[in-house]
Formats: structure tokens, sequence, C-alpha cells
């Protein structure tokens, strides 16, 4: 654990907030609330205040881009509370970032180069890696690959930034034998998946770090499981109701049916681990589910590869109909659907999802 902060230091710390218009009382306030979204006690808020003031021991970061599409660092920059400004400037030291950063050329290269000689700096990856042939993607003149290796070696801890980086994503769909991170170099890793993730997994996951010096407890996937680990998205789901009655959105255009459950449209929320339903993005506007949209399971190792298409429905053609309710009853009257009928049908449904899933992955590897 780190050791704290020096009494004065941390004066000087609060006191530039103050500058800033940002309260002590409020600035406590965050850390204790940063402290609550990792299930810690309240009282772990004063460990997370010893952290953030230390305003002389920020730490670097590097920042990597591979195959990517850049919307990870978009999610980031998009950060409300904290803000972007936060972040960067008061809680870590942003030295490579080729989205974000000023310089270009020989002056960021001589950059990277200072920062990989102090050491102690935290590595976030964006973007997969190509295997099937390294100039697929360069960075700095040299292969990403190699880049990769080289600027791991000393990195304190290495963080995978979206699902390109932690299991490859949408990359891995196509020709450059595109891989994650841990599956390139050999050190612990923390995914961060999501197309793009939420900013508040990333930042929560670097105050986690910068107060205990080590990393948060992962899931089997190698994720927070603060995060991911203890639900899946079905289990907030908005439409969860309709689910348990057999109530199935099938044609978009039916205002009677808007509300339905989407898992006929491709919704993977049945077999998706995070929590998009109960923290919002933007700041808590909104999240997939919610804007209409089916999850795609955009979290998951097996996006979007084993996941696509992704508004197919994961029922295959002929599957019964659910134990209970009629094709009438779902397309007449919601009411008189039988909810304990349906409620029965539940569980059902979400092992046979499940179960296809498990195997069109497999289908998938035979080359089907």
């Amino acid at each position: 654990m780190r050791a704290p902060v020096d009494n004065k230091e941390k004066e000087i710390a609060l006191t530039k907030l103050e500058m800033k218009g940002v309260s002590r009382r409020s600035f406590i306030k965050y850390c204790t609330a940063a402290a609550a979204w990792f299930g810690l006690n309240y009282y772990c808020g004063n460990m997370f205040v010893e952290a953030a003031t230390a305003a002389v021991q920020k730490k670097p970061v590097i920042w990597l881009q591979g195959q990517g599409c850049t919307g990870c660092s978009c999610s980031l920059l998009s950060s409300i509370n904290p803000g972007v400004g936060e972040v960067l400037l008061d809680h870590i030291s942003m030295r490579f970032n080729t989205t974000i950063m000023s310089s270009a050329g020989e002056v960021s290269a001589k950059i990277l180069e200072d920062t990989l000689k102090e050491g102690d700096y935290l590595l976030v990856v964006e973007g997969s890696i190509p295997t099937a042939d390294p100039r697929f993607c360069m960075v700095e003149g040299k292969y990403f690959e190699e880049l990769l290796r080289e600027v791991s070696d000393n990195a304190v801890a290495v963080i995978a930034a979206g699902t390109c980086a932690a299991y490859g994503g949408i990359p891995k769909a196509g020709i450059t034998g595109a891989k994650g991170v841990s599956e390139i170099i050999d050190k612990p890793v923390v995914n961060i998946p999501g197309c793009p993730f939420n900013p508040n997994w990333l930042v929560g996951t670097l105050l986690y770090y910068l107060n205990f010096n080590e990393l948060p407890a992962l899931d089997s996937e190698g994720r927070p499981a603060a995060y991911f680990g203890n639900h899946f998205v079905h289990d907030t789901c908005p439409r969860v109701g309709y689910f348990e009655k057999g109530l199935f959105l099938e044609d978009w255009n039916n205002p009677d049916t808007v509300d339905w459950c989407l898992l006929k449209k491709g919704c993977k929320g049945p077999v998706t681990h995070s929590d998009c339903n109960r923290v919002w993005f933007n700041d808590g506007a909104n999240s997939c589910i919610r804007a209409g949209s089916p999850c795609a399971g955009c979290v998951q190792p097996e996006f979007y590869k084993d996941l696509s298409p992704l508004y197919a429905s994961p029922l295959a053609p002929g599957e019964p109909e659910l134990v209970g309710v009629t094709a009438e009853q779902r397309t007449v009257d919601l009411p008189s659907a039988a909810l304990g009928a349906g409620i029965v049908a539940a569980p059902i449904i979400v092992n046979k999802v499940a179960e296809l899933m498990k195997k069109r992955k497999e289908e998938v590897k035979d080359g089907k």
C-alpha cells in the first residue's frame, strides 16, 4: 500500500483544488464515492484521499494504440464525473498518447524513450495486436507487437482498454490474426473490455491502483470483478419483465411492442457480464438497452466473431414456443400472458441461449 501523504503535501494539493473551484468537502465526498464503487466501507474514502492528493507523485502513463478505431480514447475523453481534465492533469501524468498529445514525430518519440528509461509507469493499451503479418500495424516506426513487448517490460501494471486490446475484438474477425494483450506479453493484464468501455470502469481501476498500489480483484476473464464479475446485463435489464412473460419484440415498427424483450433481435444480455444497466454511460445519461438497442455482448471475449450477426436471434429457427405463452397472447393481449408460466420459461430460455452461444463458438472454430 502507498505510504501516507505528508500533511504539507496534502494541504498543497487541497489548496490547488480549491483554486479550481473544488471545495475540500466536495473532494472528500468524491473520494468516498469512489470507495463505494468498489464496495468498500466508507472510511476507505480517506485512503483514496491520500492517493489522489499525492500531486507530486502522479503516476506516469503510456497509452499505446494498435488496431482500433480510437473509440475507447474518445470514451475516456467524454468522461464527465470526474472530467477528463481532472483525470489527465490531477490524477495521472499522461506522457504518451498519440491521440491527445500536442507533439509529434521526433519530439513525441523522445518523450516515449525518456519515460521508458524512467520506468515506474502504467501502460494502457488500446487496440489489438496483429500476428499474421506485423506490417498490419506500425507505431513510431516499429512493429506494434515489438513496441508492446518493449514498453511492457518496465511497466508496473498493464491495462488493456477496450475489447480489441483485451481479447482481439472486431479485428479478430478479420485477416490480421488480431490478438489481445494478454496473449502477447507474459505478465498480469487488467482487461477493461467494451466497444467502447464505460470511462467509469477505467477511471475507477486507475484510482484503485493509485491508492492500493495493486491490481483490483479480477474475474475469470481478467476483468475487474466489481464491474463485470458479479452480474449479467440481463439481471438488471429494464425489459426483463417482458422476458419473464415470454414477450419478445419481433417488429421494430410495431409501437405496441416497442418495450418488449429484445432477445429475438439479437440481445446477448443473458450471457454478458457487465454493470451497463446499473451504471449508465455519459454520466448516467443512458445505456444500450435503454436506448432501444439489444446488448451486443461487447465486453465478452467472444465478441465480435462468435457473437455475430449482432441482430440475429440466438434462438435457432424452429425452436418451440415458450411454455404457457402462445403466439396469440404475445401479439394481442399483453396482460393475459401467464406470469407464472413465464417465470418457469425464463431460466429455460437463458440456458438455451447459453447452449446455442457455445454451439456457435464451436462451429466457428471448426470453420463452419
